[in-house]
């Protein structure tokens, strides 16, 4: 007889840190219960966020444009529609169970979008490949920040943008209160209902330990990135940061 996983928060979890594999592993666990929760935690704002990274990215009909971490494909999809039929959509993801389910969310909605495994820290594609890049609610899952964005650089042509999407705490009451209470307290508690608690207590202890949004700007420019810019929404709980490759 097989023993149940475990989904008690663990000591590494409950600070916001895991090994690659057990990130995987997580990501794979919660796959089904995923866009359910994310819909739960965020009102279903989160689709409007990813609609805002898209603008950021500035991809055309035509162009080609790459989704890290993309989990179940929201943000690719959002993508596919901009560059249209003539374009290309490459979703890459490590947790094959998102994978799975991001193809069949793609099928569902006709979209034409590529689903890949590959690592964020080691992109499986040639330099100047794509016309953007982008990473939804993932960047706080690489093992390594720097190397992943400047893995999202490389494979940008000249021009090429990145968009980051991300969580962020705000700093200033009432809401830094507010946040707290409800990443803290409730995130844990629905996600227990949902039967990860370990996963919905990584969670909250992840986007504590991630850089602020000056900090993460200061990443993407030692990336390579010119032009580094971020917006803060949803009252200072959300950054959206993008740069620009420059011509050589």
């Amino acid at each position: 007889m097989t023993a149940p996983p475990n989904t008690e928060p663990t000591a590494t979890e409950g600070r916001g840190t895991l090994e690659e594999p057990q990130v995987r592993a997580m990501f794979d666990r919660i796959a089904s219960v995923y866009d359910t929760m994310n819909s739960v935690m965020t009102a279903g704002l989160h689709h409007r966020w990813r609609e805002r990274a898209a603008d950021l990215t500035r991809v055309r009909p035509g162009d080609r444009a790459l989704d890290v971490a993309t989990g179940t494909g929201d943000l690719a999809l959002v993508l596919a529609g901009r560059v249209g039929p003539a374009g290309e959509v490459v979703a890459c993801d490590f947790s094959q169970r998102m994978l799975e389910l991001g193809r069949e969310k793609s099928a569902s909605a006709r979209a034409d979008v590529r689903f890949e495994a590959a690592n964020a820290l080691a992109l499986p594609y040639p330099d100047d490949a794509f016309d953007a890049a982008t990473v939804g609610f993932g960047a706080r899952n690489f093992a390594d920040l720097e190397r992943g964005l400047a893995e999202m650089t490389r494979v940008l042509r000249p021009g090429g943008r990145v968009v980051v999407l991300e969580i962020t705490t705000p700093q200033r009451p009432p809401l830094s209160w507010f946040f707290r209470l409800w990443f803290d307290r409730l995130v844990p508690l629905i996600g227990r209902f949902a039967g990860d608690s370990a996963a919905y207590s990584y969670l909250p202890s992840s986007v504590r330990r991630f850089p602020g949004p000056e900090e993460l700007g200061g990443v993407l420019a030692r990336a390579g990135l010119a032009d580094v810019r971020w917006i803060l929404t949803a009252g200072g709980t959300i950054a959206l940061h993008s740069g620009t490759v420059s011509a050589p």
